[in-house]
């Protein structure tokens, strides 16, 4: 039997700490070459994009396929999003599908632990760090717990060309984690933060490196095509 679970079934028991845990491990089969991930293949159906992200783990026992859509038409046409995301988890030993997965929660949730695994690793440990978070969508609250998660945050900046957006990111990360969030002015009041996340749809870069202060850490998410950058050659 197929399980199927929904959007707020994957949120029930998926928590940050243990995607961390999970990315880490995944991070070390992929270095140590016992992970097999091919290259991300698409089709392009009329109206739409198809995008097909396989991985199997060998050490971990996991065999899945993340299947993406880009469907520009959905929402007027169908009253569905833009875009749609499932995970297709399978039996290596059989091959046989035994979850098919909402994506959406997921992805966010990994794509933040990715930036927890760098952090743990990469960014200064002190008590009382800072952090500026520059977008305030799903991928940068995700940013926030994440870094929260492995390190003790306990003020955090963050900026959005739209404000509002902004101001409600700053009550939501609050009631969530119990620390000071400030609605920035303008982006050079993130530079004073330890850690630093980037996490817009920017395709040109959204502050001076050259004024980033020694030992800060930069995540970088954003971009995600060629002609994108989120960050200076500083």
């Amino acid at each position: 039997m197929t399980l199927i679970l929904n959007r707020n079934e994957v949120e029930a028991v998926l928590n940050m700490k243990d995607c961390i845990a999970t990315v880490e491990a995944a991070f070390a089969e992929l270095a140590n070459g016992t992970a097999d991930m091919p290259m991300r293949s698409n089709i392009k159906p009329p109206g739409g994009l198809s995008l097909y992200m396989p991985a199997y783990l060998k050490e971990m026992k996991a065999l899945a396929c993340k299947v993406v859509t880009v469907y520009k038409d959905n929402p007027v046409s169908h009253d569905l999003p833009t875009t749609i995301g499932k995970v297709l988890l399978q039996d290596p030993a059989t091959g046989d599908v035994t979850c098919i997965m909402d994506g959406g929660f997921l992805t966010a949730v990994r794509t933040g632990a990715a930036s927890g695994v760098a952090t743990k690793y990469l960014a200064r440990d002190e008590k009382g760090m800072t952090a500026g978070i520059f977008g305030t969508g799903v991928q940068a609250q995700m940013q926030l717990l994440a870094v929260c998660e492995v390190r003790d945050i306990s003020k955090a900046w963050a900026y959005d060309i739209n404000k509002e957006a902004a101001e409600k990111f700053a009550v939501l990360m609050k009631d969530k984690l119990g620390i000071e969030i400030v609605v920035a002015e303008n982006p050079e009041e993130l530079l004073q933060a330890d850690i630093i996340c980037a996490a817009t749809s920017s395709p040109t870069p959204i502050f001076d490196g050259s004024k980033v202060k020694a030992g800060t850490h930069i995540n970088g998410i954003g971009s995600h095509t060629p002609n994108a950058r989120e960050l200076d050659t500083e």
